[in-house]
């Protein structure tokens, strides 16, 4: 905490602590006894040294706004403080950090997102953003793919996110606007054999958000064909996410692999939009 004063109210100070410690101030202080000042120096330094009194002070809260929809952390949120006085001759000013509440941590911890998305709404992001594994949570989320921008081909998303070496989060939006998906630990390929981590998830807002996490019946998480990509399955069941290769339709049924109900309402669905996200 700093306070400011008048140039007259530091050389008023300055003369009395010059008297009170001298060998602190001055090099021949010992020989000084006594000080002589006039009524006025003396209310004035009286008065400076006299305000305490907490009644003067009003603290305000600056609450954080969402940075385009931001996160600077998860789980961990601060808010800056300002305390200034209402004594006009100075101001005192110092911040520090303090636990939120519930609601205004929600708030700051969404994540930053580097495009706007197509799908995404506010609540869409701050659901997702405490669902995804805590190593990615906090991250700058960057999108990779989007058929709004890329066109509706699976051939152009295995090409946007093959130099990608980190998680990626698949959306997809139906023609009834659900909202619906699955987080990768691998990105997507094509690849001969299934691939992923338990860490892999599917999740859907239809009608509330849930997430569907790896059973441990299997570990069929993901597996990408140039015709298709498939995510969950198992003893020749259906898949809990399959999509094909232009990006137009789709299906979805509950899987060994994660123990899922269908994400969307229709098990066939017809999409409207997908994008793909990874973790900055």
């Amino acid at each position: 905490m700093g306070v400011a004063y008048s140039v007259g109210e530091v050389d008023h100070l300055y003369t009395f602590f010059v008297q009170w410690s001298p060998d602190l101030y001055t090099s021949s202080g010992r020989k000084q006894s006594f000080l002589v000042v006039n009524r006025q120096e003396l209310a004035m330094i009286d008065s400076l040294l006299d305000q305490t009194g907490p009644n003067n002070w009003e603290i305000i809260t600056v609450r954080k706004s969402a940075r385009s929809r931001s996160v600077c952390s998860s789980r961990s949120v601060c808010s800056s403080r300002s305390v200034c006085s209402s004594r006009s001759a100075r101001s005192v000013c110092s911040s520090w950090s303090e636990c939120t509440s519930e609601d205004e941590e929600a708030e700051d911890t969404l994540p930053v997102l580097n495009q706007k998305s197509s799908i995404l709404q506010e609540h869409h992001i701050h659901s997702l953003a405490g669902g995804v594994p805590a190593r990615v949570q906090g991250t700058v989320w960057e999108l990779v793919y989007s058929t709004a921008e890329h066109g509706t081909s699976l051939r152009t998303l295995y090409r946007k996110t093959a130099p990608i070496d980190r998680p990626v989060l698949l959306l997809i939006q139906d023609i009834h606007n659900q909202v619906f998906g699955a987080f990768s630990s691998d990105p997507f390929r094509v690849s001969n054999s299934c691939y992923g981590t338990g860490e892999t998830f599917l999740f859907t807002f239809d009608p509330e958000f849930k997430t569907f996490c790896w059973s441990g019946e299997n570990s069929y998480f993901v597996r990408g064909f140039l015709d298709s990509l498939q995510m969950g399955g198992g003893g020749g069941g259906p898949f809990g996410l399959w999509l094909d290769a232009d990006l137009c339709r789709g299906s979805t049924f509950s899987c060994n692999t994660f123990r899922n109900q269908p994400l969307s309402p229709l098990q066939d669905f017809t999409i409207r939009a997908v994008e793909v996200w990874t973790f900055l």
